[in-house]
């Protein structure tokens, strides 16, 4: 993607401006400037609002409903329960990682189509069908390398959260929880000594 952001408008009658190319442009033309890898900015032409968010979901929205969604309902559910939890910051970069995991991927699945079919891009649907059963064996092994990358990075989020959680309860120093840099074996109560025995001072009776 270019560093420098390409900034378009939205006028209150909800139509978008490109000041690159002085002219109207609908949700498609975001989508075909993002598949051309140019970053974007879309900002409201009245209260300079960076809206660019709002919009990449109302198009997201509009593919969902085309009639082929990429998101089932349980992943719906899924990220709508993540909202207002503990976990939400961890969950968004949970998914970007996945994403950029799964976008190497389909790079190295695009470079073998290359080594197949040379340059020319594949358009036929059958021909790509039969590329995809062709290359099985490959994609299973992508795809395996995907989902343990995956569950690498989960287990290492985590570890950091847990990390994380340790150190806070030491700073409280609670019972049991030895602060930073303390011997655990100091942190643990003394147990209690059992007091002897107190004497009666009375001489057993003597049968």
């Amino acid at each position: 993607m270019t560093d420098e952001k390409r900034v378009i408008k939205k006028y209150p009658n909800r139509r978008l401006y490109d000041t690159a190319t002085s002219c109207y442009i609908t949700l498609d033309d975001v989508k075909k400037l993002v598949l051309e890898n140019i970053t974007i900015q879309i900002v409201d032409a009245k209260t300079h609002e960076d809206i660019t968010r709002s919009v990449m979901l109302q198009k997201i929205l509009e593919e969902e409903s085309g009639g082929v969604p990429m998101f089932t309902y349980d992943v719906l559910t899924q990220i709508i329960r993540f909202y207002g939890h503990a976990m939400q910051g961890l969950m968004g970069n949970y998914l970007e990682k996945n994403l950029q995991i799964f976008t190497q991927m389909q790079e190295r699945l695009q470079e073998q189509t290359k080594s197949v079919y040379g340059d020319n891009p594949i358009t036929n649907t059958h021909m790509w069908g039969d590329f995809l059963k062709f290359q099985a064996p490959a994609m299973q092994g992508m795809l395996t390398s995907y989902l343990e990358q995956s569950t690498n990075m989960f287990v290492d989020m985590q570890q950091q959260l847990q990390d994380r959680a340790r150190n806070l309860f030491n700073g409280f120093g609670f019972p049991g929880y030895p602060n930073e840099g303390e011997d655990p074996a100091a942190a643990k109560p003394a147990e209690a000594t059992p007091a002897p025995a107190e004497k009666s001072g009375k001489t057993p009776n003597k049968n």
